[in-house]
């Protein structure tokens, strides 16, 4: 695991590539390493996990071809025997040794052999000097980067603030970045917040050569067989379909469990996350699991359900307890980590979760991220299935942190304006949910089609941007590797191929999963209704608490006017609305709006924001 940094065609110091790589060292602690020539640079951040004792990157064939990389290849000892048959000899154990021979056998399709998480930087000077990127199919490894067609440059990082730290890369801030973010949480897609970044896509190549341009490709998903060893079919019944998803899990899970260091699980109390904490249990003895809760009585709180699964499946439970009076100075924190705003309060939790297993001596831990996303588990999806011709308008007002009405009120009228002209959010998310429907088959039901678009959409898009991105940045901040068994490419295509009764109904969701959990999790976790696993921010941010006291502090009317954007009269009416009749809706705007202040605030003192990220 390691963070990467580099570019192709820019004039860049190798002193500011070194600073700009230690904004992201947290992510990859044990080693630095840095190959900067006339045109090019190549840069690494080392986490020991596997092999620690190679791993220097960048890897190398000869002078023409180097690599850095940041993830696992879990595949690596199968693609080291089928180069040999090729010709070609690794010497170094580490997992991503093998891409220089890999790239050079195959060229640019390489990463469709790869089986893992992956961020990949190429650097071919065989003869016209290029650059190719590539990340896995589900997005677990962010990459992003900065194309300038008239320099003739790309420069890339795995993490933003050291992408932003480079020189060149432009720190301009979206203006349609506010309603992008109210609109979903984060950015999705290739979108961030700044006007001249993009995020590389899951499942893409990207291809750049100086006097030529960049194109990207998009890889389909891999061809292999969702139900191996199986019947040609779907399984025949939901119990075998339990089983064989049981079994595969098992069988993922215990590849993931392999490293070279200390492994872990969180559990927090849900389905998914037990699931994965019991078959981890079966191969690693006395594992360790760890929640997260938080200090005083709090709604919501899990802890209970965390160790009841943890006792089931026989972990070394710990649970990290939070205190809520510190989240006023971790948010900045977590915010300059992530590089631009997400608004899902779990962030600080998760902070401070992945801040205790490091502490605890762990560096790789499995979660129960995706699940929701591959086996249905969201209620927006059953409403989709079940809600008639206005299920668009449901889904999309699910996704948003701020209402569309609440919205409008918000803003100030010279946004709105704007919107109006520029169009706004919404209507770009509409339009993509409306061609993911189109690409639908035309011979199924209203329902299912509904449900095939939004599900299309959340793994290509809201996945990836929202979820995963969050996870890579805020354990990697404390040098933790998280892997997830439910984005493991053959764990996606046996949910997809699963009949959809099977996985969501208008009563039950994930039912092929909670077959395979049977007996595996205790009762109370198998049959509780579904929790969001988040902080209790209206509960918090109440009159007389500190988050409200800094919420008023952050959203001063003098700040929120400072960017035109916000409607500073109607930003007060909102906290005094959450300080006299506290809801979720209420609390989760003022909590949006106080990640972005945050985020602006950090835009406008970069020697701040970089030393927080440091």
């Amino acid at each position: 695991m390691c963070r990467i940094i580099g570019h192709l065609g820019a004039r860049l110091s190798a002193d500011s590539l070194r600073a700009a790589a230690g904004l992201q060292r947290a992510g990859g602690p044990d080693a630095q390493y840095l190959a900067a020539r006339d045109g090019w640079a190549l840069g690494a951040n080392r986490l020991a996990v596997m092999a620690p004792q190679g791993g220097r990157q960048p890897y190398s064939l000869g002078t023409g071809i180097h690599v850095v990389y940041n993830g696992e290849i879990y595949n690596h000892r199968d693609l080291r025997r089928r180069l040999a048959g090729f010709g070609h000899r690794v010497d170094d154990d580490c997992d991503g040794a093998v891409l220089p021979a890999l790239y050079a056998h195959y060229g640019d399709g390489f990463a469709e052999h790869l089986d893992g998480m992956f961020a990949i930087a190429v650097i071919d000077l065989r003869n016209t000097p290029r650059l190719v990127l590539a990340t896995d199919g589900a997005g677990m490894k962010p990459l992003y980067y900065h194309w300038d067609p008239a320099a003739g440059s790309l420069l890339f990082a795995s993490e933003l603030p050291a992408l932003l730290a480079l020189p060149g890369v432009p720190r301009v801030p979206r203006l349609s970045g506010l309603d992008d973010y109210l609109t979903t949480k984060t950015p999705f897609g290739d979108e961030t917040m700044y006007e001249e970044v993009r995020a590389l896509p899951a499942a893409t190549d990207l291809v750049f050569e100086p006097g030529r341009g960049m194109r990207l490709h998009r890889r389909g998903p891999a061809r292999a067989e969702p139900f191996p060893g199986g019947p040609a079919g779907p399984p025949a019944t939901l119990e075998a379909a339990g089983a064989h998803v049981r079994n595969l899990l098992r069988a993922e899970t215990g590849r993931l469990a392999e490293a070279d260091a200390p492994v872990c699980a969180v559990v927090s109390g849900g389905l998914d996350s037990s699931l994965v904490t019991a078959l981890l249990a079966e191969r690693i003895p006395s594992l360790h699991s760890f929640t997260i809760c938080y200090r005083g009585t709090w709604p919501f709180d899990e802890r209970a359900f965390a160790a009841e699964a943890a006792r089931h499946a026989g972990t070394v439970h710990h649970e990290v307890e939070a205190d809520p009076a510190e989240f006023v100075t971790l948010l900045p924190d977590v915010v300059a980590r992530l590089g631009q705003p997400n608004a899902d309060p779990i962030t600080v939790s998760s902070y401070a979760l992945f801040r205790a297993i490091r502490e605890a001596g762990f560096t790789v831990a499995l979660t129960g991220d995706g699940a929701d996303e591959v086996f249905l588990g969201y209620r927006r999806m059953q409403q989709a299935l079940t809600g008639g011709a206005d299920w668009q308008d449901a889904y999309v007002d699910s996704l948003a942190a701020v209402p569309g009405a609440l919205r409008e009120e918000l803003y100030s009228s010279e946004y709105r304006d704007w919107l109006r002209a520029a169009g706004s959010s919404e209507d770009r998310l509409r339009r993509r949910l409306a061609d993911r429907l189109a690409a639908v088959p035309g011979d199924a039901a209203p329902g299912s089609a509904a449900l095939a678009a939004l599900t299309a959409l959340e793994l290509d898009e809201r996945l990836p941007a929202y979820h995963l991105r969050r996870v890579d940045h805020l354990s990697m901040a404390h040098s933790v590797e998280v892997r997830l068994p439910f984005c493991q490419p053959g764990v996606q295509r046996t949910a997809t191929a699963l009949p959809q009764p099977w996985k969501l109904t208008a009563r039950d969701d994930k039912r092929a999963l909670r077959e395979a959990a049977r007996g595996l999790v205790p009762d109370s976790v198998l049959q509780r209704p579904k929790q969001p696993f988040t902080l209790p921010i209206t509960a918090m941010l109440r009159d007389g608490l500190p988050l409200m006291e800094y919420a008023r502090d952050l959203l001063s009317p003098e700040d929120v006017r400072r960017d035109g954007q916000l409607d500073a009269a109607a930003v007060q009416r909102l906290l005094r609305r959450q300080e006299e009749r506290p809801d979720d809706t209420t609390a989760l705007a003022v909590w949006a709006l106080m990640i972005h202040r945050t985020w602006r605030a950090q835009l406008a003192a970069p020697a701040l924001t970089g030393a927080r990220a440091a």
